[in-house]
């Protein structure tokens, strides 16, 4: 759509009732009165923040590589110290004792039947000024194994399982063989975990023009997109086991913490994988033959893309240091007047895998805007009703090190204590993105409506919802769009310091941030830097500003309201939809696999296309048994009644009532945990098995559906009915506070 017609179609959902006037802004938790001064609270908040500072901070903090154990990292943290003291915050470091291998070796190349040694290299660039430093982490996925293997070559498209159900059919057989797959569709532990489970020996991964490069506009230093030479670094731990240090599950990674042996933590890989560039992939991808991959495999580099398994050799050979090392987290307080121990958390991570001024530093400078900005405040007399602690994290990178530590550590006190964690990580140019608790979509709906889009000039909340009419897919969902008061916050998968807060403790969540029209190709390279931030991240660090003000007021508004701002009506409208989801995802995978069956009994599944002549016919798979949603629809209908209740009554108040509100997201843990990983407690929400960062929304359930696991969907329904349930009493308690 034209700029002409957004404008227009902000304009038309202005006039529906998007936004409103300052005079009539209701804030839940708060008297009229009250809300009028937490309004201007926020606007003396606004006048202390600086989109100068703000850029002055991600330059300072990006200037040199800081990745956790490095001496630049703990100078980071010590300078995020002395910052938060001297904006009148009580501030420590809290030092965790964590594993993070590095490289000291590392071999990729081809040795038949042509020969070719990969860079494994991103050169320096006369237009960035950091990409020479001496510091730098060479071009790694951190957890790979160590190995020394050699094997035929063959290429795995995205790497997810129905990818490997392709080569199945196509007759190709990945033991033993060395994997080559893309990044994208799925988070990049995925990759290397599948093949894994398919018997590879080692897993390679690139990063396509035709998702990451020159395809999509003009690469660095030109334009934003990735160069051929461009490699994104990062974590293959296998987070959806359990992040944090692998070799202290559910504890503190202290000093003297009992620690397991490496080789048996179970959520690190047994193969080696290595990231590399398209430069480097290239001659390995043209030197494959065999069946000329399908179509919707197929990326941008300048070749006929083959599938492999054939006269093509790769030799990889990696090893690491295995070391433990500091992981440094800051933390600050300014103490409650008046709830001292209910504890309103915010936090973002300062670790980088090289200079990280997209990631993390953007996001941490709009944290400590804010912390500059409530100190201030503080100087002049303001004293927040509940104690605000401030948190830069360490070793998020790795595998979410320093917050899963730190909430391990602090476990029982942080199910007593912590009202809410507000989490961001990198921030850019565009849409205002919230995902977490669903108790809490009512508070982000009001302070994005209170919040102006630098661009636009409307509430980040009115261009948040025209965008999402846009992007409706069909006239009835636009129309559905358009007549919604508000948005909806999404769901919480995994890849950021919320995971152990909500998945492992129940603490309410949110993370916030901007993006959308900052796309680009830096990700975890050595070009995520102040240059390239400036040019193409958020050039006037506005967007940064607009973090500030959208956390810090979030953060604000819980700290000082008398009835906290949870509505729990929110959530069962959302968990509502996700049982219909299932249900409908249960008919329409009976429905399909009757019709798929039928086919194949018929012979009717003809492949006529010479890309496909290779393949062998689908193996019927069994029909779709009839499961029972009866306990949760049931248990649904018990929410709907309490909540009901509950939101009737605008006059309760009081120190346990409030308690009682934020602890009300524990009664949604299961203490068993998720199947085949327990850390993740949540009923409600978890990152997918397969999907690694990509959220799975009652995922005991949905998982074994889609899994086809009959047995465990059947026993994992009755599972979220009983964490239902035993919400909705508690909120039935908690009305007679």
């Amino acid at each position: 759509m034209s700029t002409t017609n957004f404008a227009r179609l902000l304009a038309l959902l202005l006039c529906a009732g998007a936004t409103t006037r300052a005079q009539d802004k209701k804030l839940t938790g708060y008297t009229d009165a009250a809300a009028t001064t937490q309004l201007q609270l926020e606007s003396q908040f606004d006048k202390q923040l600086s989109s100068n500072h703000i850029g002055e901070t991600i330059r300072s903090l990006s200037s040199h590589p800081h990745h956790i154990g490095s001496a630049r990292g703990k100078a980071v943290a010590e300078d995020i110290l002395q910052r938060f003291k001297s904006y009148g915050w009580d501030a420590e470091i809290v030092t965790y004792q964590v594993l993070f291998p590095t490289p000291k070796e590392r071999i990729v190349e081809l040795t038949g039947p042509a020969t070719y040694k990969a860079l494994l290299q991103e050169p320096a660039l006369k237009e960035d000024a950091t990409s020479g430093q001496e510091g730098q982490l060479p071009t790694y996925n951190a957890w790979s194994a160590d190995g020394d293997v050699e094997g035929s070559l063959v290429y795995v498209n995205y790497g997810l399982p129905e990818d490997y159900e392709y080569l199945e059919r196509a007759g190709i057989n990945v033991k033993g063989k060395i994997v080559i797959a893309k990044y994208g569709r799925s988070w990049r532990g995925s990759k290397p975990k599948v093949a894994q489970e398919h018997g590879a020996a080692g897993c390679i991964i690139y990063s396509d023009p035709k998702d990451d490069g020159y395809y999509n506009g003009d690469v660095y230093p030109k334009g934003a997109f990735k160069n051929e030479y461009g490699v994104q670094r990062g974590s293959v731990m296998d987070i959806v086991i359990y992040p944090g240090d692998p070799l202290t599950p559910n504890i503190g990674a202290t000093a003297n913490a009992q620690r397991l042996d490496r080789l048996q933590a179970p959520n690190l890989l047994k193969i080696p994988v290595l990231p590399i560039s398209y430069h480097d992939a290239t001659p390995l991808l043209e030197a494959l033959d065999g069946p000329v991959a399908p179509e919707e495999w197929r990326g941008a580099l300048p070749f006929t893309y083959h599938i492999g398994d054939g006269k093509a050799k790769v030799h990889l050979k990696l090893s690491f240091d295995w070391q433990i090392r500091p992981c440094y987290n800051v933390v600050a307080k300014i103490k409650g007047s008046e709830q001292p121990d209910q504890w309103v958390i915010r936090g973002n991570h300062h670790d980088a895998w090289v200079n990280g001024a997209a990631d993390p530093i953007s996001g941490l400078a709009a944290l400590l805007e804010e912390a500059k900005a409530i100190g201030e405040l503080h100087k002049q007399g303001y004293r927040p009703r509940r104690t605000l602690v401030y948190c830069a994290w360490d070793g998020e990178e790795p595998g979410l090190l320093g917050s899963t530590e730190w909430v391990e550590d602090h476990a029982a006190e942080l199910q007593q204590k912590a009202v809410v964690y507000i989490n961001s990580d990198n921030n850019g140019r565009g849409f205002f993105n919230a995902s977490g608790s669903h108790a809490l979509e009512t508070l982000v709906n009001e302070v994005a409506r209170d919040i102006t889009d630098p661009q636009t000039s409307v509430s980040i909340l009115a261009r948040k919802q025209a965008s999402e009419v846009l992007k409706a897919a069909t006239p009835k969902l636009r129309k559905e769009k358009l007549a919604k008061q508000g948005i909806a916050i999404g769901a919480m998968g995994s890849g950021s310091d919320y995971s152990s807060f909500l998945q492992h403790l129940g603490v309410p969540s949110l993370d916030l941030g901007f993006g959308g029209e900052d796309a680009g190709g830096e990700y975890h390279s050595i070009y995520d830097s102040y240059d390239d931030y400036r040019r193409f991240k958020d050039p006037g660090f506005d967007y940064g500003v607009t973090l500030s003000k959208a956390a810090g007021h979030t953060a604000l508004r819980v700290a000082d309201a008398v009835n906290l701002p949870f509505d729990f009506r929110k959530l069962y409208e959302t968990v509502n939809g996700y049982v219909n989801e299932l249900t409908e995802l249960t008919n329409n995978m009976r429905e399909a696999t009757a019709i798929d069956n039928q086919l194949i009994r018929d012979r009717k599944y003809q492949l006529t296309t010479d890309t496909a002549k290779h393949l062998l016919p689908p193996t019927p798979k069994p029909e779709v048994p009839y499961l029972d949603f009866s306990p949760l629809q049931n248990a649904l209908t018990g929410l709907d009644t309490v909540t009901l209740a509950l939101s009737a009554k605008k006059n309760l108040s009081g120190a346990a009532f409030n308690k009682a509100l934020y602890q009300a997201e524990q009664q949604l843990l299961n203490e068993k945990g998720l199947p085949a990983r327990s850390w993740y407690k949540h009923t409600l929400y978890a990152p997918g098995f397969y999907t690694g960062y990509g959220v799975k929304t009652i995922p005991g359930v949905r998982e074994a559906i889609e899994q086809r696991r009959w047995m465990e969907a059947q026993e994992q329904i009755a599972v979220a009915a009983e964490a239902i349930k035993r919400l909705s009493g508690y909120l039935v308690t908690a009305v007679s506070l």
